[in-house]
């Protein structure tokens, strides 16, 4: 059975069953203030993690790294997931704009680079929780104990995925403000302590340039995620671009209130500052109290930054299945709480699968991969300007394609800088990774070919598409 002209005309994709398709046209929208919540976890989720980059070069480079970075990467990245979010507002988001722009194999590609990128990042984020918890448990610092909590946290906060995602989007909102309020607290108590000469130093030691900028990237990065969940948003074409828009705000003052805080106040050897330093720094400005409110706080956040970054990877899978990349049943959402919970228990599996690597290689990996999809969506955006004109866009981004050029152009130089500072490990993984995704694009067709599984019909006829409609997709096999 086609999708109606109405459905189209508004830019909306099919489910992969009728049933499916009535539940979600009643399921409960995200609305502005969850949506900002969401992400805020998507991309930051506070100042936790932001302590390696004065390890790597200081606290002066650090400081200019969160005030600038965000105008280089954060801003046209955030810009072009409001434009394109808001002409395709589908689950599949930046699969959809690949596809659109380029054909089947380029969406296919960008949507198995992006969606292992987040799984990978997905994993680190228990990770992250426990070397936060160990601080004040000893007995999770390594060994058995720490692998079982990273195994049951991981699996009790999938459930809570499962049970929806306006409730993930209201909890985000509870925890970014509880997480976020210690930080508050340290950075008032700082300011009698602040010597503002502390914030000019360069540090003491040989510059770590790897460590430095995927500190960056990793802590201000993955603005575009939140396009797969365009379809589970109420009015997406106005919310998209002003939830961004204060998303972008309050996750820089997040970084840097602290960072200036921190780096002013407390005067250390440069090597202490690794992931978790800002609840010792907490324990020297205020006493043990606030570094346990702090540390509390960073398990809050990793549970929102699990959260938010899973129910992306999980409903991309649903948008993937919905444009035909994926057979049917990755579409499939439970009877119970009308979410997409197959994709939630891949996405969860494999996050838990990788999260036993190295916490700097999870971060590394997740860049890499990362960095080859957003040239691909860079490609894109640029591409659909030039070859679709007349689609309607709600937001557009108030530059012509030269300027567009300009202002993809700036961030491509920073991803070169991510693969070429890259170690030898995370080649090795990334490469297998992108040699599995191309074989996976021919392994589908394959099976598409064979008729093994029931899939969505693909349409590479783009040409036909001036008005913003999607692709045509029938509830048959193609």
């Amino acid at each position: 059975m086609a999708i109606s002209e109405t459905a189209r005309s508004n830019h909306e994709l099919p489910l992969t069953t009728t049933d499916s398709s009535s539940k979600k046209a009643t399921a409960k929208k995200l609305t502005l203030v969850p949506l900002v919540f969401l992400i805020y976890f998507e991309v930051a989720g506070g100042p936790f993690g932001e302590e390696p980059a004065v390890q790597a070069a200081g606290p002066l480079l650090a400081i200019l790294g969160f005030l600038i970075f965000p105008f280089i990467w954060s801003v046209p990245e955030a810009l072009i997931t409001a434009e394109l979010s808001t002409a395709f507002p589908g689950n599949g988001g930046f699969v959809i704009w690949a596809h659109r722009a380029f054909g089947s194999f380029v969406g296919s590609m960008m949507g198995s680079l992006k969606y292992l990128s987040g799984v990978i990042n997905v994993a680190s984020f228990p990770v992250l929780c426990v070397t936060y918890l160990d601080k004040l448990f000893p007995v999770l610092e390594s060994g058995w104990p720490r692998n079982v909590c990273i195994f049951a946290s991981t699996v009790v906060l999938s459930f809570l995925n499962y049970t929806g995602l306006a409730i993930v989007g209201y909890a985000t909102v509870v925890l970014g403000l509880v997480s976020l309020s210690p930080f508050l607290v340290m950075s008032a108590m700082a300011i009698p302590k602040i010597k503002p000469h502390r914030w000019g130093s360069l540090g003491n030691k040989k510059k770590d340039w790897n460590l430095y900028f995927n500190t960056l990237f990793w802590n201000l990065n993955f603005w575009d995620n939140v396009s797969t969940l365009a379809g589970e948003v109420d009015n997406p074409q106005k919310t998209f671009p002003l939830a961004l828009l204060i998303a972008v705000i309050f996750t820089c003052v997040a970084y840097l209130i602290p960072l200036f805080a921190v780096t002013g106040a407390v005067s250390v050897d440069q090597s202490r500052w690794e992931t978790g330093f800002h609840a010792e720094a907490a324990e020297m400005i205020a006493g043990k109290w606030l570094k346990i409110w702090i540390e509390i706080g960073a398990v809050l956040s990793s549970i929102g930054l699990f959260e938010a970054q899973l129910s992306s990877s999980a409903y991309q899978l649903e948008g993937m299945a919905e444009l035909g990349f994926l057979p049917k049943f990755f579409g499939v959402r439970s009877k119970w709480f009308n979410t997409p919970w197959l994709g939630i228990l891949i996405s969860a599996l494999m996050s838990l699968g990788l999260s036993y690597l190295d916490f700097t290689d999870i971060i590394s990996a997740a860049n890499f991969l990362y960095t080859l999809g957003m040239f691909l969506e860079f490609a894109s955006f640029i591409w659909l300007r030039k070859k679709l004109p007349e689609l309607k866009r709600p937001y557009r981004v108030p530059l012509k394609i030269p300027g567009l050029v300009v202002m993809c152009l700036v961030p491509s130089a920073f991803l070169v800088l991510i693969i070429v500072f890259a170690t030898k490990i995370v080649y090795l993984i990334c490469g297998l990774m992108t040699v599995g995704a191309i074989g996976w694009f021919f392994l589908i067709n394959y099976f598409r070919e064979k008729k093994i599984f029931e899939f969505n019909e693909v349409s590479d006829d783009l040409d036909n598409n001036v008005n913003g409609e999607h692709p045509r997709v029938d509830d048959h096999d193609s």
